[in-house]
């Protein structure tokens, strides 16, 4: 009997004659912004007011969401990895991390020196209408994004240093709701949320200015992920005494995997065959690579930098290096520990943009929408880049001597 895999999960048996043909998220994503744009066009008044209803309410309800996000992903991330022991791992950890932050400030260069140029605000000033929301359902979140980290470290460190079996075991058991949610629900109710915006900004008369600037910011997105990656290799070559180019010539394979099935998860045995075929030992990459595919995102965070920079320039906002720091520091932790979650990392730092950047919920259910659009980018970033970091570990083994005491299943 066959079986049916959806990003990377076994869903069970196929029952014959059963079509088993679905929509990805993407084309309905497509499919809302062309039927956003259409009701914006044609409806009246009372219609856009009843829609964003719809679109406030659950705006509200993803600020609301948010903290469970954070708690219920970034407690057992901490709890499971900060078990292992082993200079590697340590090492591996930091050099992720450290990526990760280059990233983002990579990103961050690129957008100051690249938007001011190509784009300019006047998103608000575009608005010949506007349509209030007749009502919106209040939702207070129980805690913001900070208090929700500063408890996430304090719970999974806690679990860590007295082993709290049945606190660890109830934290994994809130991953699997929260992860259940952001499927059954959010994800599910995105492509509504989205055509309820684009409605609005057609209606209003600025759809004009966002397509335009969105298709830069994209550009602009592909330019910094494909920069970042050159540099990850070339640090690489320069550690372990290889020609870069070639190493990552090697990782296309994964690269092109990745890009199709957006999943770092999905692609751990593609990279860690190309991984190999660039010298890396069978130790090395069996620790790194499944380890780097839940903390190494630095696709996903010069793509989130890149679109929250070029929609604060839509909007005529200056690109504050302090703003972006908080912004930066606080995805670094928010986004690592939801790769694995299908539109994880994007709901997670909405109030994170909320908080660092003073971004509406219109403005970052744009963000959503082109995050969506180029989730392939980023994860094919992230994962080639995690064969950059097992050269350098690699080398950092054999520079030591082979710790037996770090190897990890995988």
């Amino acid at each position: 009997m066959e079986r049916t895999v959806i990003d990377g999960r076994d869903t069970g048996a196929r029952q014959p004659g059963k079509s088993t043909i679905k929509t990805g998220l993407l084309p309905k994503l497509l499919i809302a912004i062309a039927l956003g744009a259409a009701t914006g066009l044609v409806s009246p008044d009372w219609v856009m007011r009843a829609l964003n209803c719809f679109r406030d309410s659950f705006g509200q309800f993803i600020k609301f969401f948010v903290p469970f996000i954070i708690i219920g992903l970034v407690t057992p991330a901490i709890s499971d990895t900060g078990r292992a022991a082993g200079r590697t791992l340590l090492v591996t950890m930091g050099i992720a991390y450290a990526s990760t932050l280059f990233a983002g400030y990579f990103a961050y260069g690129v957008s100051c020196g690249v938007f001011p140029a190509i784009m300019s605000g006047g998103l608000q000033d575009a608005a010949s209408r506007s349509f209030p929301a007749y009502f919106a359902v209040k939702i207070p979140p129980l805690m913001d994004v900070t208090t929700a980290l500063a408890a996430s470290f304090l719970v999974g460190l806690g679990i860590v240093s007295t082993k709290a079996e049945t606190l660890d075991r109830a934290a994994h058991e809130l991953r699997d709701i929260v992860s259940l949610a952001i499927a059954k629900v959010f994800v599910p109710l995105l492509p509504f949320y989205i055509m309820a915006t684009m409605a609005d900004l057609t209606g209003s008369g600025r759809l004009m200015v966002v397509g335009g600037g969105c298709l830069k910011i994209m550009g602009v997105a592909i330019a910094a992920t494909t920069a970042v990656l050159v540099v990850q290799f070339s640090v690489a070559g320069a550690v372990a005494r290889r020609n870069p180019l070639k190493a990552l010539w090697t990782m296309l394979p994964a690269y092109l995997v990745g890009l199709g099935c957006c999943s770092s998860a999905a692609t751990i045995p593609y990279t860690l065959a190309q991984t190999r075929k660039n010298g890396v030992s069978e130790e090395t990459a069996e620790l790194v690579v499944p380890l780097c595919a839940n903390v190494h995102l630095a696709g996903s965070m010069a793509n989130m930098v890149v679109y929250a920079a070029g929609l604060a320039v839509l909007a005529g906002e200056p690109l504050s290096f302090g703003a972006f720091t908080e912004y930066i520091l606080m995805v670094s932790v928010t986004a690592v520990a939801s790769p694995g979650v299908p539109g994880g990392v994007v709901l997670a730092c909405a109030s994170v943009a909320e908080a660092a950047l003073g971004f509406s919920p219109e403005r970052y259910a744009i963000m959503i929408a082109i995050y969506m659009a180029l989730d392939g980018m980023g994860t094919a970033c992230n994962l080639t880049g995690d064969g950059a970091i097992a050269i350098i570990v690699d080398r950092f083994r054999k520079s030591l001597g082979t710790d037996p005491g770090c190897r990890v299943d995988s």
